[in-house]
């Protein structure tokens, strides 16, 4: 297990949110000239290396493994395909979450369902479900997250007003997570849709 392979491991893991480079050399226990040492090498590597889709972003003092800009064109196709429209369980428990928690960062999400949902998230931004509502005060700056206006559109919702009350549902499912809303409307308007219970986006 390379130094590099564990930076890499760390970046994918993190999301779209990314780490920053005190943290990383934190979680590495490296000081942070090797850390971004490393970090340098793993981005070219990715450069040079035309098999390879991935890239590093580097924001300031934070980094972010993202696509290359010459695949742009087909993931957003692959975003618009009907194929891809079905949401997952595990997106739409994470939709939930949002929608009642809102503005909440991915980890407190991740904490709320005990899995890594950095997947669901990207679909859901993909589909324009959710969107970033601002940054968490703090090391990090953590992306808060929280529905769209094409979220109310999308499951006939007037205002957030509508949700059913959450304190009911939790006392009534025992803290179970009020998804039956989204999954009626979900199914309403994709009768054809499949959900496999625990799949990521």
């Amino acid at each position: 297990m390379t130094l590099v392979s564990q930076i890499e491991a760390i970046l994918f893991v993190v999301g779209e949110e990314g780490i920053g480079l005190e943290e990383l050399a934190y979680l590495l226990e490296k000081s942070t000239a090797k850390t971004y040492e490393e970090l340098t090498k793993l981005k070219e590597h990715y450069a040079s290396d035309h098999k390879s889709a991935l890239n590093i972003l580097e924001v300031g003092n934070h980094f972010v493994l993202t696509t290359k800009k010459k695949y742009a064109s087909l993931l957003k196709k692959y975003a618009q395909s009907p194929m891809s429209n079905a949401l997952s369980q595990a997106a739409l428990e994470t939709l939930s979450i949002i929608a009642y928690k809102q503005p909440i960062s991915r980890i407190e999400i991740d904490e709320i369902r005990g899995v890594q949902t950095s997947g669901s998230i990207q679909k859901l931004v993909a589909r324009q479900l959710i969107e970033e509502k601002g940054r968490v005060d703090g090391p990090g700056r953590a992306i808060l997250y929280g529905t769209t206006k094409y979220f109310m559109d999308y499951f006939g919702l007037k205002s957030l007003d509508e949700l059913p009350d959450i304190q009911q549902m939790e006392d009534e499912l025992e803290e179970e997570l009020p998804m039956d809303l989204f999954f009626d409307r979900y199914q309403e308007t994709n009768p054809m849709s499949e959900t496999t219970e625990g799949e990521e986006a």
